[in-house]
Formats: structure tokens, sequence, C-alpha cells
């Protein structure tokens, strides 16, 4: 095993063993927040913001989901009612960006869902390792139809939420 690799405590991934800063209410490793760096860069810089950064954001955000406090359980919540937008009913991008911000107006009504114990086979790290946006764009698909399913346990929750 690489010594310089650990596994992030919240998704799972093997990523670089460091320290440094991390999420204040998405709780991971600082190398997993490190390597979503590096995403993030590259999906502003290299991909000039493709289609599926919102997918990558979704997937990330529910695969660590924190601590029980207000703002984690309404990012969890928003996030997960976003994939459900755009994996279970096929919404459009655009038309999934507004039902985020709906669901934000509704996040009185959420309460905390116990995360499922493990966060899905693809994370982060499979994302990040894509070579071209091409493959890119696949993984990140794959990321977040498995993030989605992690979650199963609270599928019928989550599909209330996105009816208010």
């Amino acid at each position: 095993m690489d010594t310089n690799l650990t596994n992030c405590f919240s998704c799972g991934a093997m990523v670089p063993n460091m320290d440094g800063p991390t999420h204040r209410y998405m709780l991971s490793s600082p190398g997993c927040w490190s390597v979503y760096g590096v995403l993030l860069a590259r999906d502003y810089g290299e991909y000039n913001y493709p289609t599926v950064y919102r997918l990558s954001v979704d997937a990330y955000t529910v695969q660590h989901p924190g601590r029980p406090n207000r703002q984690a359980i309404q990012s969890v919540a928003v996030h997960l009612i976003a994939l459900y937008y755009l994996l279970e009913k096929g919404l459009p991008e655009a038309q999934v960006i507004r039902t985020r911000s709906r669901a934000a107006q509704f996040s009185d009504q959420f309460f905390w869902l116990e995360p499922p114990t493990s966060m899905g086979p693809i994370t982060i790290v499979n994302a990040a390792d894509a070579e071209g946006l091409e493959e890119y764009q696949r993984v990140a698909r794959e990321w977040a139809k498995s993030a989605w399913e992690a979650w199963r346990a609270h599928h019928d929750q989550i599909r209330k939420w996105a009816a208010l």
C-alpha cells in the first residue's frame, strides 16, 4: 500500500495523505478536498465549465454529508433532489438549476438522513483521473449515478421533498 495515500473517511476514496484545509461542513479528508479543488480548477479552466460540472458537485456533496446541522442537512437534501431530477426524471440541467433554488426554499422541512455506510464505488478520484473531457463526462455521469444509488434507502423521502 502506498503510504502517501489514505482513505477519505467520508467517501472512501484513496487520496493523498496530507494535512490541509477542508470544507467547513462537507466533511472530508484534506487530501480528498484537495483532489476536489484540482477537479474544480479543471472544470473552470481546461474544460470551460462543462455541462457535467453540476453532476460532479452533486456527487461530491452527497458523498461528504458532514454532521447533522442545518447547513449540511440543506446541502445534502438539495443535491440529492438535483440528482433525483437529473437521473430519474431526466430533466435538462437548466431546469434542474431552478429546482435546486426552489428546493432550498423548503429547507425548513428537511431533516438529517442517516448517510449510507458505503458512498458507492465511484468517487472524486475516478473523475479526477479521467483523461480528457469526453472521458470525464462519462465518469461524472457514472459517479452521479453511483452516489445517487448509495442513498437508495432514502429515495422515497427525497422524492417527497422534490414534490414540495
